[in-house]
């Protein structure tokens, strides 16, 4: 260790401050990391072998001293309180200037908090999403930074390095002031959540209804691959079916149990929503089924009470054209609803989002990377007031081409009791928001009805109220 020489620390030496603390070495900075576990302190030496490029400490006095001023720290530490009480451990021994850098799911208003409380003590303070797991932070992820644009600068040129490249440009930008990065990556999961969602439906619906096999499951989803639904998720989704059982025979997915956890960022884009007044319920029917499947026992017992309906028979291969439009067509409404959250948070929040540069950055490294996020970046490009793609003249014919088979598939799902709740959220989405005129007048007149809510009229101008008895 040598004081006051290394050009960027990080702080939270598990599997992903490891792994990005030595890609950020092996793209030609000197990196200090800390950890009060030692064994992980020992593990990252081990792991970087040479010290003058990588080295760390389990105290905090040697780490902040290693640093070049103005220091430059990342935090990959889980999200909530212990990001707090690092800051509080590291503050006194910062001088102003220095640079604190969140790297982990912090809710963006805490972001907004932890800026305004150290900007005064004279430290800068940003989030910047990371998204690609630990592979990702290894090889190169997503970044999503936002705060303080003079702060940025000094990290940027680490961060343009070590980020995923797309076509040789470093899917990392500046993307706003205050809470920016933290909040694109909450809509980033929340995105996440929907297109994992949809993708398991699919695969019920075509092993299930379509009887294919593991081997078949694969061959589908490797093929997809290769077309229009070109994506990380349906890349691993074809690995995961050829994975043998480690602990016995056949295959692991059929061995895992069917309830899903969550770390909370579904839910906060859903609650944010909510709160903004958009609409995304194909991310929230991914948030509440990950809710109902922990409800296994009661699943269980349902079951047992209620009769399903008596599978009709379908083609293999109607099955599997119907659900690969079905897929493509909610991939691109679940992308949709993402975006317009981003763009109406950008005014309500002062971030100043530049949605084609997110698509932008989203195109590599990052857990919902995709092929289609190339034509949503050219949307935004040509139309930078585009507020919801789906009105893009470039995704018309898209969307209206794969609509079709989400219809079959979900009328299918409908008649013989297969949960299909994003791909029918999606549909419905799609349905009301195309609708010239929606029966939302009906319950205008009940609100006015039961509580003198008041209501607008189409032939005039005003607010009106009506004695309805």
């Amino acid at each position: 260790m040598r004081d006051n020489t290394y050009d960027f620390g990080l702080v939270g030496l598990g599997v992903m401050g490891q792994n990005f603390i030595l890609n950020v070495a092996d793209k030609g900075f000197t990196a200090f990391g800390h950890d009060l576990d030692p064994e992980k302190v020992k593990a990252l030496r081990e792991a970087g072998g040479d010290t003058a490029r990588v080295d760390a400490s389990d105290k905090p006095e040697a780490f902040i001293a290693s640093l070049k001023k103005p220091r430059k720290i990342m935090l990959l530490v889980p999200a909530g309180k212990i990001v707090d009480s690092v800051i509080e451990g590291l503050l006194p021994l910062l001088d102003n200037g220095d640079i604190i850098i969140d790297g982990g799911n912090s809710f963006f208003t805490d972001t907004d908090r932890r800026e305004a409380s150290l900007k005064e003590k004279g430290i800068h303070f940003f989030g910047a999403g990371v998204s690609g797991g630990a592979e990702g932070a290894r090889r190169g992820p997503s970044i999503m930074p936002g705060g303080s644009r003079s702060a940025y600068k000094e990290v940027k040129p680490i961060f343009e390095a070590v980020a995923a490249k797309f076509n040789g440009e470093p899917c990392v930008a500046y993307l706003g002031p205050k809470s920016a990065g933290n909040y694109v990556k909450m809509v980033h999961n929340g995105i996440e959540y929907g297109l994992m969602q949809l993708t398991s439906e699919v695969y019920d619906l075509l092993k299930h209804a379509g009887g294919l096999s593991n081997d078949s499951l694969h061959s589908v989803f490797a093929r997809w691959n290769k077309g229009r639904l070109q994506s990380f998720l349906v890349e691993i989704t074809a690995h995961i079916f050829k994975q043998p059982d480690p602990l016995g025979e056949g295959r692991l997915v059929d061995k895992i149990l069917d309830k899903a956890k969550q770390k909370g960022t579904g839910k906060w884009t859903s609650q944010n929503a909510m709160d903004l007044g958009i609409p995304i319920p194909s991310i929230d029917m991914a948030v509440s089924m990950r809710e109902i499947s922990a409800l296994k026992s009661q699943r269980l017992a349902a079951a047992r009470a209620y009769k399903r309906p008596k599978a009709e028979p379908l083609a293999a291969d109607a099955l599997e054209e119907f659900a690969e439009h079905a897929l493509y067509f909610s991939f691109m409404v679940t992308y949709a609803q993402g975006m317009h959250q981003l763009a109406e948070a950008s005014g309500e929040y002062g971030y100043e989002l530049d949605l084609g540069t997110i698509a932008k950055i989203w195109r590599a490294g990052c857990i919902i990377r995709a092929g289609l996020l190339e034509d949503i970046t050219k949307a935004y490009e040509e139309d930078a007031g585009l507020v919801n793609f789906l009105l893009s003249p470039a995704f018309i014919p898209k969307v209206s081409e794969a609509a079709g088979g989400a219809r079959q598939l979900v009328a299918y799902g409908a008649r013989n009791g297969f949960p299909l709740p994003a791909m029918s959220s999606s549909l419905a989405y799609f349905d009301a928001y195309t609708s010239e005129r929606l029966p939302l007048n009906l319950i205008q007149a009940q609100r006015d009805y039961f509580g003198s809510h008041t209501y607008e009229r189409t032939d005039r101008d005003g607010i009106f109220h009506t004695d309805w008895e």
